[in-house]
């Protein structure tokens, strides 16, 4: 077996995508893209380099790459470019790789991609080493992490809408702010066969342990198991939503009485006034059905 630094002529004269959100962690994609590109193309690979004046362009145009036949669509982002590549490349055959340079960088988790050094994450592309992943979908649209309905979800809505502070520190802000005017939100979940209602802070679907650069709401999903894993954090007071929330960083939640686990092939949530996010994308308002579709994703690993 060869040094990816020192590539085989397997690699010379294929092609592959590259497609690149150049403003992902605050102007990480275009400094992690610069070096991952001078990697690849030093390697032997005919490198197509590419990226949207917006998200309907680069979706545009990691479908136009999957369609010419590239052997690989390499997103160089966050967890949102890897959400937009999945939709070209989902049961296509064409697998996806990623140059992490997001701010929570889930995926490049799950996937134990180095997060902070775009070469290294280059020779990983170069090795080629494919594994299949399940995905979960909701009528046309799939998602890798984790789907939150909830607290979470709602969190998300209105830090989108603040034009100030930037970063995490919105987050923190707007979590305060809702946490003022809270109230636990009843939910109908039809969890394979079975029907059950809950007052709950949350509900969060997972096909993998983790989202928001690495709360583990869903820890214990796996990426290969056929199922998803649903999350319930039933009616609990203030106090203890804030002295618990510390808990869902180390995965060490399913101590706490109102957490409630489940895992199935497909779920429906329905809640009144929430809109879902995915891969920390807006994905839709409730209700939304979701599935699992099993080694629906090649990446490259």
């Amino acid at each position: 077996m060869h040094d990816p630094a020192e590539p085989g002529p397997s690699v010379r004269g294929r092609e592959i995508a590259l497609l690149t959100n150049p403003t992902s962690g605050r102007g990480k994609g275009a400094r992690h893209r610069d070096a991952a590109l001078a990697r690849l193309r030093e390697s032997g690979f005919v490198v197509r380099n590419l990226q949207g004046r917006d998200a309907d362009e680069a979706a545009d145009l990691a479908r136009g790459c999957v369609a010419d036949g590239v052997e690989a669509l390499v997103v160089c982002g966050g967890d949102g470019l890897v959400h937009l590549g999945v939709q070209a490349v989902a049961g296509s055959g064409v697998p996806l790789g990623l140059i992490p340079s997001g701010t929570g960088n889930d995926v490049a988790r799950y996937l134990g991609l180095p997060r902070t050094d775009p070469v290294a994450a280059a020779d990983r592309i170069i090795a080629s080493r494919r594994r299949t992943i399940d995905l979960a979908r909701s009528g046309d649209r799939y998602f890798v992490t984790v789907l939150a309905a909830g607290f979470d979800a709602i969190v998300n809505e209105r830090a989108n809408a603040m034009t100030w502070p930037r970063g995490q520190m919105r987050y923190n802000l707007a979590t305060l702010a809702e946490l003022r005017i809270f109230r636990p939100i009843p939910y109908v979940l039809q969890l394979d066969d079975e029907t059950i209602e809950h007052e709950a802070m949350l509900v969060a679907v997972g096909n993998g342990p983790s989202f928001g650069g690495g709360l583990r709401i869903t820890e214990g999903a796996l990426l290969d198991d056929g199922l998803l894993d649903v999350v319930v954090i039933t009616r609990m007071s203030k106090p203890k939503l804030v002295r618990s929330y510390p808990r869902l960083f180390t995965g060490k939640i399913d101590g706490v009485a109102e957490y409630v686990h489940r895992r199935v092939k497909s779920v429906t949530v329905a809640a009144p006034g929430i809109v879902a996010y995915a891969d920390g994308e807006r994905f839709g308002a409730l209700p939304l059905t979701i599935e699992c579709v099993p080694g629906a994703l090649e990446v490259i690993a």
